[in-house]
């Protein structure tokens, strides 16, 4: 992240001799700034159990996404898929545009430091195999829809709780689109014949059917 995109608290100036040291940013708050914006890789697969999501723990024990900071050099989606694959042994595809973001707030440490605004983007990622984590103790493990929104709900505030689920939910609803556009049945073409009234004369023709319309070419 550039200087220019750090968010700085009302009041900030650079002019050291005008103000007190109370109106400066430490360096170690200048540092929780720079991971103001992260990275999720909404992990999931379809198997005989249906669509499962991949969660994995928190060092606080919570489940939540493999999720991260933005890497400098790398785009949102490979940032996200390198956490995904650090945190979960993540193997598969990702898509580069982010399909959702969600906001976590950071409480302040005291008072004299700022909250923090975390903004998160979450890419989809089907997962064709899993490793073993480079990261210990992260446990990633699959879920139904259903469960993994109710874990995303243990142990947080209801609305960053909801707000979880909510990506859960959105993710569901882009599978399944994208599921029907790639399944979708080709609809067989069937030759007929028709007589011209003026001659009688029988002409093989091409029968389509697209959008629900049948439309008549002429083999000729």
């Amino acid at each position: 992240m550039h200087a220019e995109d750090l968010r700085f608290p009302a009041g900030w100036v650079t002019h050291r001799r005008q103000h007190s040291p109370s109106n400066f940013v430490s360096l170690k708050q200048l540092r929780r700034l720079r991971g103001s914006e992260q990275v999720a890789a909404i992990c999931y697969r379809i198997g005989k159990r249906g669509l499962e999501f991949l969660l994995v723990r928190t060092r606080g024990g919570r489940w939540t996404f493999p999720k991260g900071s933005a890497e400098s050099g790398l785009t949102h989606a490979q940032a996200a898929a390198l956490e995904a694959f650090e945190e979960a042994g993540v193997h598969g595809r990702i898509e580069e545009v982010a399909f959702a973001r969600y906001v976590r707030i950071k409480p302040a440490q005291n008072r004299h430091s700022p909250q923090i605004e975390i903004v998160i983007n979450a890419h989809l990622c089907e997962v064709s195999r899993l490793t073993a984590p480079q990261e210990e103790n992260r446990n990633p493990t699959w879920f139904s829809a259903e469960k993994a929104k109710r874990r995303l709900h243990d142990d947080r505030p209801s609305d960053y709780g909801n707000d979880l689920a909510r990506i859960v939910d959105r993710a569901v609803a882009r599978i399944q689109r994208r599921y029907r556009e790639d399944h979708r049945e080709t609809i067989p073409i069937r030759k007929a014949e028709v007589i011209e009234i003026g001659d009688a004369k029988l002409i093989p023709i091409r029968m389509e059917i697209s959008k629900g319309r049948k439309r008549l070419r002429s083999r000729n």
